[in-house]
């Protein structure tokens, strides 16, 4: 019973499906056929399947609801991203949060956004009461257009699409690109919400391990041959959560093997700004054919004023504007208007400056720290926040993570991230949010725990 009701859950089976015969389940889990008679006869009197004479028993009544949880793998919840996730939002403000993905407060450019907020309430009505052009505020896409030049992608205005997040970006991108069953490589590990995200379009998530010049070459070849991916799906610049660099060898290799396959590739570029000298895109190699990039000013501006980008083939552009309308109506005019002003003033290249140095000393301080207490950086990232630890031999990332809880601290556990669940041994910390003293209190004290 528990099987099927499973399998009703996932979608599975939809209303109206044939069950499998009695001789096929009974084979399949190991059970005698009366015992496949009795749970037929259970589940069709609760209402659940229904005896059509001739043809067997077909589900009844209407499709279930879509549960994340139910869709995804059987974790301890300490490890599973939507978990994770929610530690990291609901935490209040003291909690020291190491595991979390975006910048402590006093980090962020407060006054300079401040500035912004009153200089567009000055503005004229239309400003703060219209919905917005479905394809965004012109002059924020001009300005990201003209960004993008910067990297070596030479892209038109009407290439940008501007959307409530970069969630939203990719949640767009999964609507209009892929359908339920659907394969999509991810790098294994990954950004953990990549996994709850696919899992929400009920696609067939494959994992290709990711290395530290970028994914697996050869392993994602194998990929693509075995299991027809139609996305992969990836970070562009710094890998999270590794913080490695792809080198251009890979780059090359990878769109390779894209146009051999018919893959599109959707590479996320949220830690732009972080970055002091531009890694590799996939997009300035391999052009917006094949290469759809999205972004979002959450990391540098601010988690509240939420605005994100889409940049791609003008086609496809096109059609995902009428899905956004579908989906959306129109998009934070209010938010595109502010982070336009944060981005054009004089303050916002000194913030980042900023910002570049203050991570780079964190970071530093960081493995400084970690290092004699036994956890050692996979890679030593040129950039960002992110730095990924193997643990201490013997110790388990989840029951790590498990312990911080009841201490009131969020870690984050190398299995969030990784789709094979082989990184118990890994963990990854977010050096912006590692000044609070517990935190490295509590790693030492386990540690001497553990061993």
């Amino acid at each position: 019973m528990r099987v099927i009701h499973h399998r009703i859950e996932t979608r599975e089976l939809v209303p109206g499906a044939k069950l499998p015969s009695l001789r096929s389940i009974a084979e399949t889990l190991e059970v005698s056929k009366s015992t496949v008679v009795e749970a037929y006869d259970r589940l069709a009197a609760e209402g659940s399947i229904r005896s059509k004479p001739g043809s067997g028993f077909r589900v009844a009544g209407h499709i279930a609801p879509l549960s994340l949880s139910i869709l995804g793998p059987d974790l301890d919840r300490e490890i599973d991203p939507l978990w994770i996730s929610r530690q990291s939002l609901e935490s209040g403000p003291e909690a020291p949060k190491p595991g979390c993905g975006w910048l402590p407060p006093s980090w962020m450019p407060t006054e300079i956004l401040r500035r912004a907020i009153r200089e567009t309430a000055r503005a004229d009505d239309p400003a703060l009461m219209d919905y917005s052009n479905p394809l965004g505020h012109s002059a924020l896409r001009q300005f990201l257009a003209q960004r993008m030049a910067s990297y070596g992608l030479p892209v038109a205005t009407d290439q940008v699409l501007l959307t409530d997040s970069g969630t939203q970006s990719i949640d767009l991108l999964c609507r209009y690109l892929i359908r339920p069953g659907d394969t999509v490589l991810v790098d294994d590990p990954c950004y953990f919400n990549f996994h709850a995200l696919l899992r929400a379009h009920q696609a067939h998530v494959v994992g290709v391990p990711y290395t530290s010049v970028g994914p697996d070459a050869e392993r994602f070849a194998q990929a693509a041959a075995d299991h027809h991916p139609r996305l992969y799906l990836t970070n562009s610049a710094i890998h999270n959560p590794t913080g490695a660099t792809l080198s251009p060898i890979v780059a090359h290799r990878i769109l390779q093997l894209a146009d051999r396959h018919d893959i599109t590739i959707v590479e996320d570029d949220i830690f732009a700004d972080f970055e002091s000298d531009a890694a590799p895109r996939l997009a300035a190699f391999g052009g917006w054919d094949r290469v759809v990039q999205t972004g979002s000013f959450s990391k540098s501006i601010s988690g509240s004023v939420r605005c994100g980008y889409i940049v791609g083939r003008r086609d496809w552009i096109d059609a995902l504007v009428d899905l956004k309308i579908a989906v959306a109506f129109g998009g934070n005019r209010l938010a595109e208007a502010i982070v336009l002003g944060v981005l054009k003033s004089g303050g916002y290249r000194k913030h980042v400056d900023t910002l570049r140095l203050r991570l780079s000393n964190a970071m530093r301080e960081a493995i400084r720290q970690l290092k004699p207490i036994g956890f050692v950086p996979w890679v030593e990232p040129r950039a960002g926040m992110f730095l990924w630890c193997h643990l201490p031999r013997g110790l388990d990332a989840a029951r790590l993570a498990k312990a911080a809880l009841e201490e009131g601290i969020v870690l984050a556990p190398g299995n969030v991230f990784s789709l094979s669940h082989s990184a118990q041994g890994l963990m990854r910390f977010n050096v912006s949010q590692m000044a609070d003293p517990r935190i490295y209190r509590f790693l030492a004290r386990e540690c001497r725990v553990g061993r």
